[in-house]
């Protein structure tokens, strides 16, 4: 087991890269199979969802090199096998290779997945998509078998805008026979990034990044390659420390319009940055005022940044409130923020935070990736050691976070016990 010890109240300076998307590289890499030839991604992380996402590949027999930021993906000696529990409980994103493998050959067996526990996350409006396009789902305990004999083109609509469903459909369609139509389909970058990828292969795939997406089924899918866009949720991370912190720390490889409504709240609150096209220069300050913030599916306010932003709000002046939409248990870094010294409350899918409040160091769990990312913030906000457990969380979404880290100035360590 891993732990994160940091000594709190440095002030930061210097220069953070942001990595390459973790929710695009989680759907690149599975989405990589459908192609018939070769697929080089470039800007990928290492962490170790894509570590899981390789041993997945490898258990199909599909040949995988890593060079530096990028994979090579080669599929042509590819057996569809069934993908094994140990394999898929390590993370969600391994439901993408159920939508790449039924595109692919028309099924898919695979174990339901696995990922952090922040709430019900069933996968029916998946389901609900393969059988749109002809296929029959069958389950057997934990196991889904998706199967067809042919899948064609058809018009789904999602009840909820969900990326998993509006991406596991995209890859699932793109050699279906016809035209498919995906209405109320999710808006994220990581959308984009994923049918750029498949349309640079050969796809054909427009509207991607709205409402409608529309996707022509293509006999072939040929040899590309693509780079996977920055990491929006990282980058508002360390914006977020940036304005606890920085003294001022820069924030590079950046797409600031993916974060504009985190960055129209910190301005909101008094943070005082710099954007510029592909970088954030941000200054901590003081008598940040509260502000109230409320998750919403993208271009809202991004609940995987609801958590690092709460500790923001403990440091404001006032009486800030945090709404959570998306997921149920959004909040389980809450009690760790108040053992930390914080005054918060919480009542149904409302935090309360009362600020500013003086943080000191003690001993936290990271509950899920996006609260033991709350719990770095708060680290490095407060006074003494934090010693944070569980940090197997942490290091599933950010590429080398002690690091980067470390490089502007932040004590922290990383130990093995």
């Amino acid at each position: 087991m891993k732990i994160m010890e940091i000594e709190g109240g440095k002030k930061l300076t210097g220069t953070i890269r942001i990595s390459g998307a973790k929710n695009a590289t989680v759907a690149l890499i599975p989405a990589a199979i459908l192609t018939d030839e070769e697929a080089t991604i470039c800007n990928i992380p290492e962490i170790t969802d894509t570590e899981a996402l390789c041993d997945i590949l490898k258990e199909l027999n599909v040949g995988v090199k890593r060079a530096s930021e990028s994979i090579i993906i080669n599929p042509e000696q590819m057996e569809n096998k069934e993908i094994s529990e140990k394999f898929s409980k390590k993370l969600r994103a391994s439901y993408y290779f159920m939508g790449a493998l039924l595109g692919k050959y028309k099924k898919a067996v695979m174990y339901f997945p696995g990922g952090c526990s922040i709430g019900a996350r069933p996968i029916d409006l998946h389901l609900k998509g393969f059988e749109a396009l002809g296929a029959k789902v069958t389950n057997e305990g934990n196991k889904y078998t998706v199967e067809a004999e042919e899948l064609h083109g058809a018009n789904i609509y999602l009840d909820i805008a969900s990326v998993g469903a509006t991406i596991n459909i995209m890859l699932a369609a793109v050699k279906a026979k016809g035209k498919t139509v995906i209405e109320n389909a999710a808006k994220e970058p990581e959308i984009v990034n994923i049918a750029t990828f498949l349309n640079n292969m050969g796809a054909k795939i427009t509207g991607a990044g709205t409402s409608s997406i529309k996707i022509i089924g293509v006999d072939h899918l040929g040899k590309c390659f693509h780079e996977v866009i920055p990491d929006r949720i990282e980058a508002g991370t360390y914006v977020i420390i940036g304005a606890l912190c920085g003294n001022p720390l820069k924030i590079d490889n950046v797409i600031p319009e993916h974060i504009d409504s985190l960055l129209s709240k910190l301005e909101e609150a008094g943070v005082i940055l710099e954007v510029g096209a592909d970088y954030i220069l941000v200054q901590s300050g003081e008598n940040y005022k509260a502000v109230d913030i409320k998750t919403a599916v993208y271009p809202g306010f991004a609940t995987d940044l609801q958590q690092p932003f709460t500790v923001l709000q403990t440091q404001s002046k006032g009486k800030s409130k945090t709404t959570e939409t998306i997921w149920e248990n959004r909040f389980m870094h809450i009690p760790y923020l108040k053992a930390l010294g914080a005054n918060i409350s919480v009542k149904n899918q409302t935090a309360t935070i009362i600020g500013p409040t003086k943080l000191t160091g003690c001993e936290v769990v990271a509950t899920d990736l996006r609260a033991g990312a709350a719990m770095v913030v708060a680290g490095l906000t407060a006074e003494g050691k934090t010693t944070i457990t569980n940090v197997e969380h942490i290091l599933r979404g950010y590429e080398q976070i002690v690091e980067k880290l470390t490089e502007v100035g932040a004590k922290i360590t990383l130990k093995e016990i």
